[in-house]
């Protein structure tokens, strides 16, 4: 016990330095708050003040206890420790602004919102008041990114090393390379894009027709992949060809790795994409699906004309396939190979450093390189085949990791459906449930599909399924291997 305690006051002092960094998030919606004068300003105020002194007390107390340089295992606690954590405090503005909301319901809809999912618990968004969505899209737009990198540039100042957190924070398998030669510039030079493309994003939707307000609301969400709106009809709402063409723009940039846009920008090149072995197939899968399902839609007498079927399947594909979220129609009602497929999609159609979910296209295509591999050898057992990805030899200790975090996913998909179905829920909703949170993506089908939400569920099914965001956010192994006996020993 006292070595488990040396461990934890270094990782409590940093947990406590994450609330302080994040207790200024609520003076967003404040902010909007008092300037729309809707009313619920005091909840803000409250989550601030909430915030902020637990964080700082926590922090002092912790201070200069068994201070230490945290080592690579620190990182995957600390981690695991804010995306739970943060997500409490996130919902006092919930809980007090909307009535009978549960903690179990606004912890679900917080932690939907920092993984980025999109699932909500709330209907009646257009009668909310307009700071309340504004808070909601703002938490997907900080889990977006991930608080952890954002607090990696400012924790050196506090004598706390970054690339631990940032190597556990950080999506897909290959997570040692960097874009400068010090994590925290790194960090910067992300969160300076990922800013400056949300702020052309909101841009962009005020231009195509949205009010101010809802442009801020659906740029967050865009940009986070999170598919949270401020209409109970999501984009179907607007009606608006201009509108959906901005968000497929927007969804398929933030779907791509945000190293590749740094080094774009740096360059002042489009060569970073062309060079971007995992952006290619994203994007051939993305295409290619928008045109098939187009197809579909229209040998199947669901649309009228090819020009309609394209662009409700551009929208949707694309939504469901990034893990955003957002929905155009009920593409529920469409003949079942098409959301079926979509949903496939979110599996793996986003690129490793984008704000999506699934286990991210690079694991896919070494998956399927490996097997080929395999195949290989049983014809010529001599041959020697390396795997490469692009101009890059992956080493097989990658491989086997790509493997071992591919039957976890698989394992965990299976475990939390089975709850899910022994809890009374049908197959339907139970496995495309677990899919959409496991993924981040949001929606599944069944009682959750995309014209209803997940205020269906019990109680129970409401924790399984936020733990299921939790461990698609923060990649299944950074939380799982917290529950082995090797990683409190000495």
């Amino acid at each position: 016990m006292v070595e488990v305690a040396l461990r934890v006051f270094p990782v409590l002092h940093v947990l406590a330095a994450a609330m302080l960094l994040f207790s200024p998030a609520f003076l967003v919606p404040l902010a909007f708050s008092i300037s729309l004068a809707d009313g619920a300003h005091g909840a803000y105020e409250t989550g601030f003040l909430v915030t902020f002194v637990l964080g700082l007390f926590f922090f002092l107390a912790t201070r200069g206890r068994h201070r230490r340089e945290l080592q690579p295992r620190d990182g995957f606690l600390l981690v695991t420790l804010v995306w739970s954590v943060t997500p409490a405090f996130a919902t006092i503005p919930l809980m007090l602004a909307i009535p009978g909301l549960t903690f179990t319901d606004a912890y679900f809809e917080a932690v939907s919102g920092m993984t980025t999912s999109g699932a909500t618990v709330i209907a009646g968004l257009d009668n909310l008041d307009p700071s309340i969505n504004i808070w909601r899209a703002l938490l997907v737009w900080i889990g977006g990114m991930g608080i952890i990198v954002l607090a990696v540039a400012i924790l050196p100042l506090l004598g706390v090393g970054g690339s631990q957190l940032f190597k556990a924070e950080s999506p897909g398998c290959m997570k040692d390379n960097k874009l400068t030669p010090r994590i925290g510039d790194t960090a910067k030079g992300l969160w300076g894009v990922y800013f400056a493309v949300t702020l052309a994003c909101m841009l962009a939707f005020w231009l195509a027709g949205m009010t101010p307000i809802d442009a801020v609301i659906h740029g967050f969400s865009t940009m986070g992949l999170g598919g949270f709106s401020s209409h109970d009809e999501s984009f179907g709402w607007f009606k608006s060809p201009a509108i959906e063409a901005v968000t497929v723009f927007f969804m398929l940039a933030a779907s791509l790795n945000f190293a590749t846009h740094f080094m774009a920008i740096r360059r002042r090149s489009f060569g970073a994409y062309a060079a971007d072995a995992e952006a290619r197939r994203v994007m051939i899968w993305m295409v290619g699906s928008v045109i098939g399902i187009a197809v579909f839609l229209v040998a199947r007498d669901v649309y009228p004309d090819f020009g309609t079927a394209l662009r409700h399947a551009a929208f949707n594909v694309v939504s469901i396939a990034s893990t955003t979220g957002f929905a155009s129609v009920d593409y529920a009602q469409w003949p079942v190979f098409a959301p079926i497929w979509m949903i496939f999609l979110s599996c793996f159609v986003t690129s490793s450093g984008s704000t999506g979910g699934g286990i991210k296209m690079i694991r896919m295509a070494l998956l399927f390189k490996q097997a080929v591999r395999e195949m290989t050898r049983i014809i010529h057992p001599r041959a020697v085949v390396p795997v490469k990805f692009g101009d890059q030899v992956i080493e097989n200790n990658v491989i086997f990791a790509v493997l071992a975090f591919m039957l976890m996913w698989g394992g965990t998909i299976i475990a939390m459906s089975m709850l899910l179905m022994a809890s009374g829920a049908d197959v339907i909703t139970a496995v495309t449930a677990v899919i959409a949170c496991v993924n981040n993506m949001g929606p599944g089908l069944g009682a959750v599909g995309p014209a209803t939400n997940f205020a269906v569920l019990t109680d129970f099914q409401t924790w399984v399924c936020t733990a299921s965001m939790l461990l698609g956010r923060l990649e299944l192994f950074t939380v799982l291997v917290l529950f082995t006996p090797a990683f409190w020993r000495k």
